[in-house]
């Protein structure tokens, strides 16, 4: 399983990140010290590590510059929205800067794309009886294959990447038909039904009022 280390000094926001991201299939760990974050990059291996700029112990780009030859990719998450910070922060060899406060589908969704550039994305994904084979695209629901169409997969591979988190009907839209997303369209609605049916997730695939569709699991 992918390991992930979240450093700040904020303990709600290590706390809802790390909620997030194990719905989401990461396993974590998180601390609100520098020299504790250090201690812990010694004692264990790390996938990815979300990092705070303004930490006791040590700061940020103090922990980047120890753990730069160690080549595990970062992303600094901080409250100083700077441009200087933020060009600090890359030139030091960060992959990603997310400035606070921030959306935690965005949060996850470039945790994706940072694992997926460093090859650790997980090839399988797992939501109670339903797999996903991401390398072959093939869907099995309780062993047995599931036909989807296109629209379906990508619907499904979003879900189960943001278990438990509430997705907007425009980011589910935008990412899967890559299109602006319409009010009245009733489109995304029929693919959810019909995904709904053939996943046996009557009861997971909930509607958030004013908001989208999370999946429960």
């Amino acid at each position: 399983m992918i390991k992930i280390l979240i450093v700040d000094d904020e303990k709600p926001i290590c706390d809802l990140i790390d909620i997030n991201l194990t719905a989401a299939g990461y396993h974590c760990r998180s601390v609100q010290d520098g020299l504790e974050a250090l201690d812990l990059i010694e004692s264990e291996k790390f996938d990815l590590i979300l990092l705070d700029i303004m930490l006791p112990g040590a700061d940020g780009f103090d922990i980047m510059e120890y753990i730069r030859p160690l080549k595990i990719p970062v992303i600094f998450i901080t409250a100083k929205s700077d441009v200087r910070d933020k060009v600090k922060g890359l030139k030091l060899g960060a992959e990603d800067y997310l400035a606070k406060p921030f959306e935690v589908v965005e949060l996850v969704a470039r945790v994706e794309v940072v694992l997926r550039r460093f090859h650790k994305t997980e090839r399988i994904l797992q939501a109670g009886d339903v797999t996903v084979d991401l390398e072959a695209r093939k869907v099995t629901r309780a062993g047995k294959p599931v036909v989807l169409t296109n629209k379906e997969y990508g619907l499904l591979v979003l879900f189960i990447q943001n278990k438990n988190v509430a997705l907007f009907k425009e980011t589910l839209y935008e990412k899967v038909w890559e299109d602006e997303y319409f009010a009245d369209s009733r489109t995304l609605e029929l693919h959810v039904q019909r995904l709904r049916r053939k996943m046996g997730w009557e009861n997971n695939l909930v509607a958030v009022y004013k908001v989208g569709y999370r999946l429960e699991i």
